[in-house]
This record gives structure tokens, sequence and C-alpha cells, in this order.
């Protein structure tokens, strides 16, 4: 594909998300809440929409593509595992999040752990934890796009320029209206995602395989070793475990639980997101395995996307790009503007706790560029298969996981407790990951998060809990009969 068709298509779109993001700069009020988390009045669909574009990234079209390309239907069980615990996380959890968010104004998760555990160490850790794992998952979707723009254009668009177009699409929706812009443009492009994919299932099923049946005939014929689990346990459960947590661990997600307007807007974010990830899900495993037949014998399974769309006519390719890549901006924008408030409230806060609200913001807004750059770099050394980095982040944000269930589920929960098993569970993660270590051939972060608990559990056992647990539980208890009845 010509690269000026590929500069044509992404100058249209940016035009488009521009325009979005200058509206919502329009109704931008004042205020850090108001940035970063929208001032808690964002409608159902909206945050159905955002929610959706933040978690499904170019990690779906280019990463789970690939991995269904090279390992075959497992990776469907493993993204369905990641479905199935949200939606548990989500209807468990949600509503909790959205109460404590608006009681106690609360802009981060790393904010609520402060708060709950009344010590600012344990925000600043949980924030600094999400700035070393998410790092690497946000240079996956610049790694996305580059590979994509860099497989259309047959190399006319290099990796780095393809992931330099990225950074100031992403810097311009991020910095123009915050939390606002980035949700209305993450519903123009979760809008996009689900439609590009629907058509191009159906273009692939039907131009080369005849139909669905040929399409089944095919793999059961050519491929059928495709159609079996070739992971071994350990494998599915080291990926698996850190994604099923992922609406807790992952503070850009977990962000958004406290930006719905009202409890009916999170239901409809909850059950709306249930269906666009179901759909998504099942169509990009279609187009991973679609791939084995028409696109075989690849080196890299990560352009396994990029050599489909290399084999379909122009103005679908074109459509089908412009999706993918929104879906990696769309969570680009999420992570780096998530990181950004907790770089501000619970970092900053922490060493100036009488820092204004309008030094804060601009701290927050200056760290935009900042992460942004930082990832960009880290892009550029193209470190393992999409899905595995994705995975591998997660891992480590996975350790924050006994101080979040305790927040709710344990009123002896201490400070001490969930600052040493995050630092020391990250810690662990992280070198057995660079280490290479898989003892007894599990993952580091199912030892991690075996570590990170016994170190919760039992630190707490030993120092003082907070002295207004039991006030914040009981009012998230009673609040949640309201509900109920």
């Amino acid at each position: 594909m010509e690269s000026i068709w590929i500069y044509l298509a992404v100058s249209v779109w940016f035009v488009v998300g521009s325009s979005l993001s200058y509206l919502a700069r329009k109704r931008l009020g004042r205020g850090i809440a108001e940035y970063f988390i929208a001032n808690r009045k964002v409608g159902g669909f909206i945050s159905t929409m955002t929610y959706s574009a933040t978690t499904y990234s170019a990690f779906m079209m280019v990463g789970l593509v690939g991995l269904t390309y090279g390992t075959g239907v497992a990776s469907l069980g493993f993204e369905l595992t990641y479905l199935i615990g949200t939606a548990f996380l989500l209807v468990t959890f949600a509503p909790r999040f959205w109460l404590v968010g608006r009681k106690y104004g609360y802009i981060t998760p790393a904010e609520m752990l402060s708060h709950r555990y009344e010590s600012p160490l344990v925000g600043a850790a949980a924030t600094v934890l999400s700035l070393v794992m998410l790092i690497p998952y946000a240079a996956v979707q610049f790694m996305g796009a580059g590979y994509l723009m860099e497989g259309l254009s047959g190399g006319a668009i290099t990796f780095l320029t393809g992931t330099a177009i990225v950074a100031v699409i992403a810097f311009v929706y991020a910095w123009w209206a915050g939390m606002r812009s980035v949700a209305w443009t993450d519903a123009l492009q979760a809008t996009i995602m689900i439609a590009t994919s629907v058509f191009l299932v159906f273009f692939i099923i039907f131009t080369f395989f005849g139909g669905f049946s040929g399409f089944v005939a095919e793999m059961e014929t050519a491929y059928p070793s495709y159609l079996t689990v070739k992971w071994d346990f350990t494998l599915f459960l080291g990926l698996s475990i850190p994604w099923f947590f992922f609406a807790l661990t992952n503070p850009q997600a977990s962000q958004r639980l406290f930006i719905p307007k009202n409890i009916r807007s999170m239901r409809n974010m909850i059950i709306g997101f249930m269906i666009f990830g179901f759909l998504y899900t099942v169509i990009v495993t279609i187009l991973g395995l679609g791939a084995r037949s028409i696109v075989p014998n690849l080196e890299l399974a990560d352009l396994a996307m990029p050599s489909l769309l290399g084999n379909i006519p122009l103005i679908p390719a074109l459509i089908i790009f412009i999706g993918i890549v929104a879906a990696a901006i769309s969570t680009l924008n999420s992570i780096i503007l998530t990181l950004s408030s907790m770089s501000a409230r619970d970092l900053y806060r922490a060493i100036n706790p009488k820092v204004s609200e309008n030094s804060e913001l601009l701290i927050g807004k200056t760290m935009i560029p900042i992460i942004i750059v930082i990832c960009f770099v880290f892009a550029q050394f193209k470190l393992g298969l999409i899905a595995i980095l994705s995975a591998t982040a997660s891992a480590g944000l996975l350790m924050q996981l006994p101080a979040l269930l305790g927040v709710f589920c344990w009123r002896r929960g201490t400070a001490w407790g969930a600052f040493i098993s995050m630092v020391v569970g990250g810690i662990l993660v992280g070198g057995m990951f660079l280490a290479g270590w898989h003892p007894l051939g599990h993952w580091p972060g199912v030892w991690g998060i075996i570590v990170a608990s016994v170190l919760f559990i039992s630190v707490s056992l030993v120092t003082k809990p907070p002295s207004k647990a039991n006030e914040f539980m009981n009012y998230v208890r009673d609040k949640m009969l309201e509900f109920k009845m």
C-alpha cells in the first residue's frame, strides 16, 4: 500500500478526533477532578465506550491476532478468562469504587489506598509500581501501531515514524481537555474499533473461504492443531491470572469506575462492556485463525494483521487500519492520563502535602508529555511479542491485588501490610522476569501474588490497623444494602 494513503487516512481521522477534543475543551471546567475524571459526570454510553476502548487496545487486533496465529484457539480461552474475571470484578467492586469515590473525593485508585490505609506511602508505592509496569504496556500501543504502519506501507513508513505519529496524536487528545477529551474520543474510537472488526471478519470469511462453513472446513483440514489447546497449564495460568484481575489492578481501568454520573450509568457501562468484549474477542480470534491460512509462515506472529490487511483492497484495509490505530491510541491516552494524575496526586502530594490544587494540576499536565516520550523510547526496543509483554506488565500490577481487596474485604489490613506486599511483590516479579526464572515451571506473576498475599496478611496481623477502617467499611456496606433494596 502506498504510504500516502496511510498518511491521508490518519490525517482525516485525526481531524475528526481533534474536533471532538476541541468540543470537549469548550466544556472543560476548573479543577483537578474536572480534568482527570470529568467531574464524575460521564453518562452510561460514553462510560461504556471509554472503558471498552481503554481495555481493548492494539493488544487485541495486533497482539491477540498474532497470539492466535502462533498458538491457535488457546488464546481464546485466555482472553475469555479475562472477560469472565472482569464481569465478576465489575459487578462486585465497581459500585464500591463509585461510592467511595464520591464520598471521599478520590481522583485515583492509589489515593483510595492511601486514604483507606491512612498512609501516603501506600499510594506512592502503588504509583511507582504502576509507572514501572505500565510503561511497557503503553509501549505496546506504540509497537502495535508502528508494526502496522510499517507492514502496510512495505517499510516506506518506518516503525520510528509510525510511533512518532502515535505520540503526537496521543498528546493532543490527552492534553487538550483531559478525561472529557479522552472519553469523547474513546467513544468515537471504540465505535470505529467494533464496526471495522465486524466488517473485516465478514469480508475475510466470505472473500477467502466462501462463508463460515468453508472457514471451518479449511481449519479442520489444513490446520487442525490450531483448533486444539497447545498451551501447557503453567503458561495458561501465568498469562491468565494477571489478566483475570485486570479490572482492579490496572489503574487506567479502575480509575474509570469513578467517572459515571450515577449508578444507572455504572450498570449500563458494565453490561455494555461485556457485550462489546465478547464480540470483539470472538472476532479477533477468528481473524487470527484466518490469517494462519491466508498468510502462513510469517517469521513474526505480530505481523499477522499487517500481512492480512495487505491482502485486501485499499479502502477496506484503510478503514481497518484506522480502527486498529484508534484502539492503540485510546488505551495509550488512558494510561497517560492515569499515570500523570497519579504522579501529581499520589507522588508529588505525598512529598508536599500542602500543594495547591492548581499546582497539582500543573504537575499532572506536565507529566503528560514526559510519560509519552518515555513510552515512545521504550517502544523502540521492540521487546518481545505484544501479547506476552502486555501480560508481563499486568503480572507486576497484580501485586496490588491483596491491598485492593483489603480495602473492601478486610478491616484488619494495615498500611505496612499493603506497602510491603506491593514493594516486595513488585521487585520479585520484575527480577524473575528479567532473570527468566520460572520455578517449578510457573510464571513470575503466580509466585508474586502468592508472596504478596502472604506478606499482606502476615504483616497486617502484627501491625496496627487503620483507625477509621470500620467507619469506611460500614459506609460501603450500608450503601450497598440500599442498592440491593
